[in-house]
Formats: C-alpha cells, sequence, structure tokens
C-alpha cells in the first residue's frame, strides 16, 4: 500500500502540523511498498488529486508507471520566450531587458548546478531573486519580468505551476515626478555653447536638437534615438498608432522643427540613428552626452525622462485634460498618467481650492470671525 503525504520545507508555515497536513504548496513524496520493493521518493508533484491519481496507476498496475517527458532546459526556454517576444514584435528595447535577465538566470543555474526548468522552483526563485542588487523599482520591473517567463512556461505546461507568483514585490517609495523647471531649461539650452566649444558646433546642434524633440514631443529616450525622418510632416510628428488604428501626431513649435532640420542627420532615414548599430547601443550614446550637458548646465538629477516629465507637467499646467496627455504619452491606461502626473493637473488643484472655500463658509468659527461661541450681537453666552 502506498501512502502520499507533503515533505514540507523548512520555511514552510505549516511545518508543525507534520505530513498529514497538505493544504500547502511543499512537494509531495510516496511511501509505502510496491510489488514487493519499498517505495519511499519524490512524485515531483504538488497538485495532491494529481499525485492521488498517479498512486492509483502505480497499485492498478502493481508496478511504477513512468510517464516519459521530455525536460525543458532553463536554456531552451529563454531561447524560446525571446523568440517569441520578437515575433509579437515587441520592443527592442523590452527584449534587451529579457536577454539581461535569462544571462544573469544563466549565471545563478550555473553557479547552482540546474539545468532543467522544474528546478526552478519557490525556493530557487527566491535564492536568485536575493542576488539581484538594484533598487526597489528596478527589482520591481525585473521581478514582472520573471514572473512573465514563468507564465510563459506554464501555459507550455512545461512546469506544473509559477513559483513566481508566490515571490513578494518590494515596497516601492512613491517618488513624485520631477519636471525641469523653466530656469533649468533655459541652463542647459545655454549650456550647449560650452557643450559645442568641446564636443563641435555640429554634435551640439544635434544636440540641441534632440533635446527640443524631448521637451516638446514626450518621447521617452529610446523612440526619439530611432526616430525617422518620414515621421515628421512639417510640423507634425508622427508619435504613435493607437490601437483603434488612430494615429496620434503631436504639433511642435517652430523652432524645434526647424532644429530638427538644420542639424547634421545620423543617416537618410534617421535624424539621430546610423541604423547600423543596434538601438541600445545609440540610445546609451545619446544619454551620455545629455548627462555631459546636464553636469555642463549644473543641473542635479539631470536624466532624459525629466524631459517627457517636463512636457507632461506643463501642459496639464496649462489645463490640458489628463486623458489627452495620456494619448499623447502613449500610455496604455489613464490610471497610469494618473499615477504619475494627477498631483499636477491645474483643473485637480483648481477643484480643491473650490472645496477648501466652500467648506470654509459653513465653518462656525469662520463665520464669527475666529471669535469662538459668541453670538453676532457681540454677547458671550
Amino acid at each position: 500500500m502506498l501512502t502520499i503525504y507533503r515533505r514540507h520545507r523548512k520555511n514552510c508555515k505549516q511545518r508543525a502540523r507534520g505530513r498529514k497536513y497538505r493544504h500547502c504548496q511543499c512537494p509531495i513524496w510516496v511511501d509505502g511498498a510496491l510489488g514487493g520493493k519499498e517505495v519511499r521518493e519524490s512524485l515531483k508533484l504538488r497538485d495532491w488529486q494529481r499525485a492521488q491519481e498517479l498512486i492509483r496507476e502505480w497499485e492498478a498496475e502493481d508496478r511504477r508507471v513512468v510517464k516519459q517527458e521530455r525536460q525543458v532546459t532553463i536554456k531552451d526556454a529563454h531561447a524560446k520566450f525571446v523568440a517569441d517576444a520578437q515575433a509579437r514584435k515587441l520592443n527592442d528595447a523590452t527584449v534587451y531587458k529579457y536577454r539581461l535577465l535569462f544571462r544573469q538566470l544563466d549565471d545563478f543555474a550555473g553557479t547552482y548546478k540546474l539545468q532543467f526548468l522544474k528546478q526552478l522552483d519557490l525556493d530557487a526563485l527566491a535564492t536568485f531573486r536575493a542576488t539581484w542588487t538594484e533598487g526597489p523599482r528596478t527589482s520591481l520591473k525585473k521581478l514582472e519580468r520573471l514572473r512573465a517567463f514563468m507564465r510563459f512556461a506554464e501555459k507550455r505546461k512545461w512546469i506544473d505551476d509559477n513559483p513566481a507568483r508566490e515571490l513578494k514585490a518590494p515596497k516601492v517609495p512613491n517618488k513624485p515626478t520631477m519636471p525641469f523647471t523653466r530656469e533649468e531649461m533655459i541652463r542647459i539650452l545655454t549650456a550647449l555653447e560650452a557643450y559645442g566649444k568641446s564636443a563641435g558646433i555640429r554634435n551640439a546642434q544635434r544636440l540641441r536638437a534632440f533635446v527640443l524633440l524631448l521637451r516638446y514631443s514626450g518621447l521617452r529616450i529610446g523612440d526619439a534615438t530611432q526616430l525617422n525622418v518620414s515621421r515628421l510632416d512639417e510640423n507634425k510628428l508622427l508619435l504613435h498608432t493607437e490601437k483603434t488604428g488612430v494615429p496620434v501626431y503631436c504639433v511642435l513649435p517652430d523652432m524645434v522643427v526647424k532644429a530638427l532640420n538644420d542639424a547634421p542627420h545620423s543617416s537618410a532615414h534617421y535624424f539621430f540613428w546610423t541604423g547600423k548599430s543596434t538601438v541600445h547601443s545609440a540610445k546609451g550614446k545619446w544619454q551620455r552626452r545629455l548627462q555631459r550637458l546636464f553636469d555642463l548646465a549644473k543641473v542635479p538629477n539631470g536624466h532624459a525622462h525629466r524631459l517627457r516629465d517636463t512636457f507632461a507637467v506643463e501642459l496639464l499646467l496649462n489645463g490640458v485634460p489628463l486623458d489627452r496627455v495620456s494619448i499623447l504619452l502613449g500610455h496604455s491606461s489613464i490610471r497610469i498618467t494618473e499615477r504619475h502626473y494627477a498631483p499636477w493637473t491645474r483643473s485637480r488643484q483648481e477643484q480643491i481650492e473650490t472645496d477648501l472655500k466652500s467648506a470654509w463658509k459653513n465653518d462656525p468659527i469662520v463665520l464669527t470671525g475666529g471669535k469662538g461661541n459668541q453670538e453676532k450681537t457681540g454677547q458671550v453666552n
């Protein structure tokens, strides 16, 4: 007779309840005798019902029923995931981040002698996550990519479940969006003269056009780097196409259009990219150029995304509705825009001020001029 039981892990909260407790996700083992031989081994399952069905098959046949199945290796799994991501036409920057995650996963697997995907259980993934040195926000994004990879494997039945779901997300501090002030923008543009003295006038022209494009289009630096010349039609810049198939254009100021047309183009098809190197490599070069410019301008904590934030915040402060700003930014949901930019919405602030004024009108202390419980006649009760 065979008996199945949970072999609780050291960190299992139900370990004290013993092997008879079954309502956890610890590995299932079998113990007993079959065909006159003692059996005690892991079933490599976590689902109790599937384990019972397997044991019934063993006892009916009076022997172990071994199902031949090919184990999927970690390297095969992430190679297929990358191929699927490319077939789905995901952004090159997104695919690059997945490749970086998989390089780190391969190094981890090599250190701990892990070869097959099923070996990446909750303990293994928790140990892998412990090797990450990034900050909480970056770690959260990396965890999301790890979950997506394991979910991909689960849907293809390469693993029984997705243990990455059980990894708790790091606590990310809510940092307010910090656009450049108008004074900082003036300092940045003024610093281009000093930049041109060391890097050359032509490079300064190209960097000026790049800065103005980021500021007045709200493009991410990766999208700006690979901006195709054909996307600019007079002063209208094609930002993206909505899911409905409707194109979204941004009207650029004349000075930005002039800067783009006057600056030397990197190639016949792109403003700022030769088209020969990878987008990631070209993006890195522009990030370094911007950082040098911010240093010359003496602007602390300067980075490309703050130009995108400046674009969004200036629109909101000028009364542009949040839903329209969300469309221009290319956010998949207005909730994303609200999370980052709602504090800067002018209509929101105006509504807050109106609500406060309305509340003060009915406040008894305000009505008495701050004199407390005093009648209009001036007599104190």
